[in-house]
């Protein structure tokens, strides 16, 4: 079985900053690239940023130049994070942490993970 464990939500006011972090746990035999999406109510759920094992990153045109994708270089941990900065209220959703990883039993498989909640006041 594979676990993403996020953490880090909140509520903060425009313009401040939250960090995010997902914890992958498991029998995992390699992880390709993870991610962050985000749902906002009545809206269909968004990819966030990305990063590749390799470390190329992808993000929403939305975000760009605010938020930071990084992931734990640590085999060990499996971790992936998302500074947010510079933070508006259109931002507010619960945020998803995301993983394309192999186990010892199956091939890549997407994981998810429960959610985080994210709200920005204005």
């Amino acid at each position: 079985q594979v676990q993403l464990v996020e953490s880090g939500g909140g509520l903060v006011q425009a313009g401040g900053s939250l960090r995010l972090s997902c914890a992958a746990s498991g029998s995992i035999f390699s992880i390709n690239a993870m991610g962050w999406y985000r749902q906002a109510p009545g809206k269909q759920r968004e990819l966030v940023a990305r990063i590749t094992n390799g470390g190329s990153t992808d993000y929403a045109d939305s975000v760009k130049g605010r938020f930071t994708i990084t992931m734990s270089r640590d085999n060990a941990k499996k971790m992936v994070y998302l500074q947010m900065n510079g933070l508006k209220p259109e931002d507010t959703a619960v945020y998803y942490c995301n993983a394309d990883l192999s186990t010892r039993y199956s091939m890549i498989q997407t994981y998810w993970g429960q959610g985080t909640q994210v709200t920005v006041s204005s």
